[in-house]
């Protein structure tokens, strides 16, 4: 049987939750590159990067089960869940086939993660204020990185540039989804809980734009856009995902280490 969220904290604990599954599911992709990086070092950055997304996961899962009234912990949101009740963008979940795909990704993800915690630093709700301080300070680090790839790249090697140029054709169809406003958002936003993401877009397009200035690459201009995955509608590849992720907990419910 589902149990759904109610009571005041409802649209809070609904917010969170995205906020989570977000940084959980990308985490779990970032984790599945380590050792096909192009150097160790950057196996090192991706884990890195990875090990403070499952941070952010942990705190935001566990802060939605405390607001739900469920009564939900933190493994029991991330394991134990259907597919079409996690709420990621459907950015954070393809397989990118090419490091230029991921560096594209960890681009776009980074600069919108950093504008959306330092806004959530505040918020009225000071749990929600607090983490944002934290994660803002942690994702800076991630969209540094993302932006050194992205410039080494775009202004390295004819091939290097065609490959970054591609990855951030294939991505950026994607984006879209990060800036959709709905009704749950709106009435946190309205109040000073949270932030309407569309409200970060300008900003965040000012701060790609010069950065593929600089990396002398062209900003994508898509035919089309993904959405759905703050409905639980997801890609085909989402399910394995998580098959993969919740292997080891199925195989021994209850198990500790």
């Amino acid at each position: 049987m589902t149990v759904e969220p109610s009571g005041e904290n409802a649209d809070l604990a609904a917010y969170v939750l995205r906020l989570g599954d977000d940084a959980l599911v990308l985490c779990q992709r970032l984790c599945a590159l380590v050792t096909r990086a192009p150097t160790i070092e950057e196996d090192l950055a991706l884990a890195n990067i990875a090990l403070d997304l499952l941070g952010h996961a942990r705190t935001l899962l566990a802060y939605s089960g405390r607001l739900d009234g469920t009564g939900r912990g933190e493994d029991e949101l991330a394991y134990h869940r259907t597919e079409r009740q996690f709420r990621n963008v459907l950015l954070v979940e393809f397989a990118p086939a090419d490091f230029a795909v991921t560096v594209a990704r960890q681009l776009v993800y980074a600069h919108y993660s950093t504008l959306l915690w330092s806004a959530l630093e505040k918020s009225r709700d000071a749990t929600l204020a607090a983490f944002g301080a934290r994660a803002a300070r942690e994702v800076e680090y991630h969209r540094m990185h993302a932006d050194q790839w992205t410039v080494r790249l775009g202004r390295g090697t004819a091939e290097s540039h065609r490959r970054m140029q591609a990855g951030l054709d294939l991505v950026w169809p994607y984006t879209a989804e990060l800036f959709e406003t709905d009704a749950l958002a709106e009435r946190l936003d309205a109040d000073g809980t949270a932030v309407a993401p569309a409200r970060l877009r300008q900003e965040w397009e000012r701060g790609i734009t010069a950065v593929l200035d600089d990396a002398r690459l062209t900003l994508p201009k898509p035919s089309w856009r993904a959405t759905g995955g703050r409905d639980g509608l997801h890609t085909e590849e989402f399910a394995p995902l998580m098959a993969e992720f919740r292997s080891v907990r199925l195989q021994y419910p209850g198990g500790t280490w």
